[in-house]
């Protein structure tokens, strides 16, 4: 067990902002030879970011030319209108009405939060990951709105966050510029005066190319800006990753409970209150201390969901443990195994001001972890797609729900494999049977359009599919009749009608995770023989719904077969890849004392 004090309190001689810094941040980027250090300063001369040289992508993809643009003549753009870099304003942040009430405590919002498979030859945008600014990112959580249950506790101030459904990996130079502007709307707000508090909004398993640890990178970055008496917390995913880096650098962390992430709200609303219920106390005694406890098991969230055991006894202990005197919080992550990174592992962490009951309480729930990995499987039957279908084609349940496991696009895959379509058009067995499948979804902007413009009623043939990943098949044929074309801000969905398969075309990647997302496009899944979803464990509503489901064991950039993904970074050995027999769970445990540790 290590013991890691914490570094120097005392934070550095501050001198006057510029005004150049208080009333217009302007960014400068100096552009080294070839391959060499580039950083971003601000006025002041700070330096804000290194822009580490990026290796050319091969991957394939269908990534459009970048949208965001370049730091040129001075001035870091984002896609946005001119003037929107800028120090959040008044209206960027919630104040309490009655008065300015100087005690309040000033917390800033902030943070990327993405899932993303480092299998997948997809990538994310900056665009994708539709950041939100100012007052919108207040704006997208109740608990810190108007009225909301901790409005009035502080002053909230939204930076920027972005998020998107997971996905591939953020290209280095759009996580640069995102970066770039939290840090740059940090500094700017810190010229007003010191932050007491910030919230990272993060998922946990984000990745970028060329870059281990984003949330970690992140972390550490926004801590050389806000200072050392800043106090940062986060809720986050179970199925994100925690590095040392990450645990050591806020302050604060928390995770969801459940699986599905039935949750996810509350975590977000416990990681912003456990951090103003911190900055209530004095000076001195606000950082709890943290035991962080990394263990080597690597699974996936089909294997570990808490609808069944072990995780559902596991996960019951953390509200125990939380409920004991001298601890703050707990949990589990049980992590994300679709990225091939040396932080990719199950974590336990127990927060709280009796730093040896943390360590005592986290290193025994991770042995209690390791103690029943081999009780994890999967939360469903389980099979090849010949086996799964085969199954389904017999069973008198009406709807049977197969999984498309392998291109869960909320997992990571790209969304848009078409191994398992082709097989269901090709199916002579399901031909044969009179029974109908609704599949979703495969995107294809291209497609879509092409049968929009058709309309309903009108007999297509296209090719589908395969646009990003084409690895584990060729783009499909569709032929069949257009009878529905649902058009929405941000997306054209159209269900194809071929002689046993409706398939649902989209514009965009999507899941299909609600009954609504069917019923809006004319398709009826309670009456349906066979519900076809590209997903991994069902989401609450196909849940309740399905009266028979089985997992898929299909190819994909979320491949449940973790041995055919082929990890060649992560730590080893790793359950359940490698024999674990002699290995000690709790070797790599690590205390964080805290402000009142000991």
């Amino acid at each position: 067990m290590l013991v890691t004090p914490l570094s120097g309190r005392e934070p550095p001689p501050r001198r006057p902002a510029p005004d150049a810094v208080t009333r217009r941040l302007r960014l400068t980027s100096w552009q080294g030879p070839k391959n060499k250090r580039r950083w971003i300063t601000n006025s002041a001369g700070v330096d804000l970011l290194e822009l580490a040289p990026v290796a050319e992508q091969t991957l394939p993809t269908n990534r459009p030319a970048s949208p965001v643009s370049s730091v040129a003549s001075g001035e870091l753009t984002a896609n946005r209108p001119a003037g929107r870099l800028r120090r959040p304003r008044w209206h960027d942040r919630h104040v309490p009405s009655d008065d300015l009430r100087p005690a309040l405590p000033r917390i800033a919002v902030c943070g990327i939060s993405l899932e993303a498979s480092t299998f997948s030859p997809a990538l994310t945008t900056a665009t994708m990951l539709s950041p939100r600014r100012g007052r919108e990112v207040l704006d997208a959580w109740d608990f810190w709105r108007e009225s909301g249950s901790l409005a009035d506790r502080a002053e909230w101030i939204g930076i920027l966050q972005a998020r998107n459904i997971a996905g591939g990996a953020i290209p280095a130079d759009d996580y640069a510029l995102l970066k770039a502007e939290i840090l740059a709307d940090l500094v700017a707000t810190v010229a007003e005066g010191p932050l007491d508090g910030l919230v990272l909004d993060i998922h946990g398993a984000a990745s970028v190319v060329g870059l281990d640890d984003m949330e970690g990178d992140l972390a550490v970055a926004v801590r050389t800006v806000v200072g050392p008496d800043c106090l940062l917390s986060s809720g986050m995913d179970l199925h994100g990753n925690v590095s040392r880096t990450l645990a050591e650098t806020v302050d604060l962390l928390t995770t969801y409970r459940t699986a599905p992430h039935v949750d996810w709200q509350e975590t977000k609303e416990r990681a912003a209150r456990n951090l103003v219920d911190r900055l209530a106390l004095p000076p001195g005694r606000r950082r709890p201390a943290k035991a962080w406890v990394p263990v080597p098991i690597l699974l996936p969230g089909e294997m570990t969901s808490t609808r069944q055991e072990p995780a559902a006894s596991l996960y019951a202990r953390v509200p125990e443990i939380e409920a004991l005197d001298g601890v703050l919080d707990a949990g589990i992550w049980i992590g994300y195994p679709w990225a091939d990174e040396p932080r990719n592992r199950a974590v336990v962490m127990v927060v709280g001001d009796d730093a040896d009951l943390a360590m005592a309480e986290a290193t025994g729930l991770a042995r209690e972890l390791w103690a029943r990995r081999e009780e994890f499987g999967f939360v469903a039957p389980t099979g090849s797609l010949e086996e799964v279908l085969t199954s389904a084609i017999a069973s008198p349940a009406r709807p049977y729900v197969i999984s498309d496991s392998g291109d869960n696009p909320t997992a990571g895959g790209a969304g848009d494999v078409t191994w398992t379509l082709t097989e269901l058009l090709a199916s002579e067995a399901l031909a044969a049977s009179g029974k109908r499948a609704i599949y979703a979804s495969i995107p294809d902007g291209v497609g879509a359009l092409a049968a929009a413009e058709a309309g309903v009623g009108a007999d297509v043939r296209l090719t589908l599919g395969a646009r990003v990943d084409a690895r584990t098949a060729p783009p499909v044929q569709v032929a069949g009749r257009v009878v529905a074309v649902v058009p929405s801000e941000d997306n054209l969905e159209v269900v194809v009608r071929t002689p046993a398969v409706d398939v649902v075309l989209t514009r965009r990647r999507r899941p299909y995770h609600l009954e609504r997302d069917f019923t809006r496009l004319g398709l009826d899944p309670r009456t349906a023989d066979i519900v076809v979803v590209k997903i991994g464990y069902l989401e609450p509503e196909l849940f309740d719904l399905a009266a028979d489901w089985m997992l898929a064991l299909t190819p994909g950039g979320v491949d449940q077969d973790l041995a055919r993904l082929g990890h060649r970074r992560i730590q080893r050995p790793m359950f359940p890849l490698d024999d674990v027999s002699s290995v000690d769970p709790t070797a790599g445990a690590v205390l964080f004392p805290g402000d009142t540790g000991a």
